[in-house]
Order: structure tokens, then C-alpha cells, then sequence
């Protein structure tokens, strides 16, 4: 069978497959995830918007997409690379396959590409531009349109809420969170009212002023996309808030957290993707198994020692994966304890946040 589909990257480097998903060409940006399982989660994700995602599993689709699973109200993410594409899925909970939820989205996909050898290009020479094409371009116009096409930067804006949404907790019911929400995964607010959280999700772009005035007894920053000096209206905000109520913050949050208090954040080589990322608790020296996606990181020499403390660490590459400012009862992660998918070692965090609170209140005469 003749190659339908091919991705090029912006070095000259041709990978043909065969399509499904949506039949759209796209510049994206090349990353890789080395889940073994979670393939709707990760579509779903608005950390991936403007992203191509490689699969290292080999088999991705075979239990097609379940109702119940996705992260947002749809597919975030800018094209799917696999090796090998199952249209057939077998799962009882499964009401649509992967290639009619891309089709719908408008997503294209690869499959048959060797994703073993696109990986170890990334490792090698990192993330950079792709684009997902029909196997006929030549490979002159290809590299033309990957050259006159930037990555977007305004990812974070297009994946927040656009309006304030009330989520009642399931039990309890006496702490009321603001999340300010950057392309925020559904379950981070499931867990928080599992928890006992009463949850106000607000636009990226939402004023310290008008947070406030909302009276929560703590703020939390989500996850999102891009580069996070590109939101420069949510730092100022995070940094407004800074002593007047407990923050939490994961993934672009910690980035976020981090530079509100004068840090600087640098663009990994290739980034962290995946549900087995090791992570050094440095209190309790204990070692959490976690789930990551993102492409930034806090510049250790950045952080000032008498404001911010680091509290967890990488054990791949020693980059910072948890920072806090003690006397501002504010912390945060550069993981998702929140998992979908992967490991659930970190959700003691969501307790850890709910007891700054309890903390704070009692500091405070509320």
C-alpha cells in the first residue's frame, strides 16, 4: 500500500505513514510522550494545543474513546504520530474510536511511521517544528512552509475559560477555591471536590481585584500550554495575591508561582512527557512516581533563597519540580498529582493545600 501521509521536521528529515484523523496539513510543534496508556487524556489536554505528540507505545487506540474520559471539553492537541493505529477497539465503556473523535476536532494523525527513530531525533536534537503533509510535497515547499509558519503563542488564551463556572464539592462543603484556569484538566477540579472543595474557575486573565473580591479561602494556578512569559497579566495577578491567600499551582502554575516572585524559566531540550517521571520529595526524601507534560522549567541560580525554597527535584535530569514560599502559605509542582493518567503517589498535595488553608484561617482569625 502506497504512503498516504509523511511528517517533516524543520532539519529535512521525512517520516511517511498513513494518515487517519482528520485529512488537514499542520506546523506543529514535535514532542514525544512516553505513556503507555492514556492516548484520550493526552489528546484531550489543553497542554497540548499547537503540539504534535509522538507515542512511544507502539499500539495506540485499540480501546477506543469512553464518554467519560476526557480531560476538556474536546481534542486539544495538534496531531497525533503512532506507530501502529487500532481501529477496532475493545472496551465496553468505548462510543467512538480515536479516528472519528480526531476527524471531528479536525486533527490530523500518522500512523505507521517508525516512532522509535523519531523519538531519539527529539532526544538528540530536541523539540522543534514539524509538519504533518500528504507523502506527494515535495520536500523544498514542505521545509518552505515550516519556515514562514511561527508557532502560535497564544495557546493559553484559547484553551481558558471565557466566564466564571461554579463546581460544588462533594463533601464538606466549607472551602471555597478560585482556580485560575490556563487550560486546567477536568480532574484537577474532581479531586478538589473530592476533597471538599467548593470550586469558582475564573479566565486566565482575571485581576487579583476581581479574584478577592470573590472572597476565597485559597487560589489555585492550573496547568496550560506554551511558554509561560507569554502570560504576563496572570503573573501579575499571582504576585498581587502573594500573602493574601494560600496558592497552589501545578505545572504551567508552578512556572507561573515561580516568576511572580522574581524567578526566571528556561525551554527544555526535549521536555517531560510521560507517567513515570521519578521525583524527589526533598522534606520527606521520598520518591514519587509522576505524571508530566511540559516543555519549561525554573531556573535553579533564579530563585531567591530567602523567598522561595525548592521542595522536590527530578531524578533524570535534577531540574526543579516543587517550590514554596513558607510565610506566603504558597507552593507548587511541576507534575500533575491529579494523574489522568498515570500514577496517583502526589495526590497528598490536594490534602497539603487544604491544610495551608486551615492554617492560614486560624493565622487569621477566620
Amino acid at each position: 500500500m502506497e504512503y498516504t501521509r509523511k511528517i517533516v521536521t524543520e532539519d529535512g528529515k521525512e517520516y511517511y505513514g498513513y494518515g487517519f484523523g482528520s485529512d488537514v496539513e499542520r506546523v506543529c510543534e514535535l514532542v514525544f510522550n512516553t505513556s503507555m496508556v492514556g492516548y484520550q487524556e493526552i489528546i484531550s489536554d489543553p497542554s497540548y494545543t499547537y503540539q504534535a505528540v509522538v507515542m512511544s507505545y507502539p499500539l495506540i487506540g485499540n480501546y477506543g474513546i469512553a464518554d467519560d474520559d476526557y480531560e476538556s471539553d474536546g481534542a486539544k492537541l495538534g496531531a497525533l504520530i503512532v506507530r501502529e493505529y487500532n481501529d477496532e477497539p475493545s472496551n465496553f465503556r468505548a462510543k467512538e474510536t480515536l479516528d472519528a473523535v480526531l476527524k471531528r476536532y479536525d486533527i490530523p494523525g500518522i500512523e505507521g511511521v517508525d516512532t522509535r527513530m523519531i523519538v531519539r531525533s527529539i532526544r538528540n536534537l530536541g523539540s522543534r517544528k514539524v509538519l504533518i503533509t500528504s507523502a506527494e510535497k515535495d520536500l523544498k515547499t514542505c521545509l518552505d512552509i515550516i519556515n514562514r509558519t511561527e508557532i502560535k503563542k497564544d495557546a493559553v488564551s484559547t484553551v481558558s475559560s471565557k466566564e466564571k463556572k461554579e463546581y460544588p464539592a462533594n463533601k464538606n462543603k466549607f472551602i471555597h477555591i478560585v482556580a485560575i484556569d490556563c487550560g486546567m484538566k477536568s480532574n484537577i477540579v474532581r479531586r478538589m471536590q473530592d476533597k471538599g472543595l467548593n470550586v469558582t474557575v475564573v479566565p486566565y486573565n482575571t485581576s487579583a481585584e476581581e479574584i478577592l473580591g470573590l472572597k476565597p479561602d485559597g487560589v489555585f494556578i492550573s496547568n496550560g500550554p506554551g511558554d509561560p512569559t507569554d502570560v504576563p497579566k496572570t503573573i501579575e495577578t499571582v504576585k498581587k495575591l502573594h500573602s493574601k491567600v494560600p496558592i497552589f499551582g501545578i505545572c504551567l502554575g508552578l512556572q507561573i508561582l515561580a516568576l511572580s516572585y522574581g524567578a526566571k524559566t528556561y525551554k527544555l531540550k526535549f521536555g517531560h512527557r510521560g507517567g513515570n517521571h521519578p521525583v524527589k520529595n526533598l522534606k520527606t526524601g521520598k520518591i514519587e512516581i509522576t505524571s508530566q507534560n511540559h516543555s519549561y522549567a525554573v531556573k535553579e541560580d533564579s530563585i531567591i533563597d530567602d523567598t522561595l525554597k525548592v521542595t522536590h527535584i527530578n531524578l533524570l535530569d535534577n531540574t526543579i519540580e516543587g517550590i514554596e514560599c513558607e510565610k506566603d502559605f504558597a507552593f507548587a509542582v511541576q507534575y500533575h498529582p491529579e494523574s489522568a493518567p498515570g500514577p496517583q503517589d502526589s495526590d497528598y498535595l490536594f490534602d497539603v493545600f487544604v491544610e495551608n488553608i486551615m492554617r492560614f484561617n486560624k493565622i487569621n482569625g477566620k
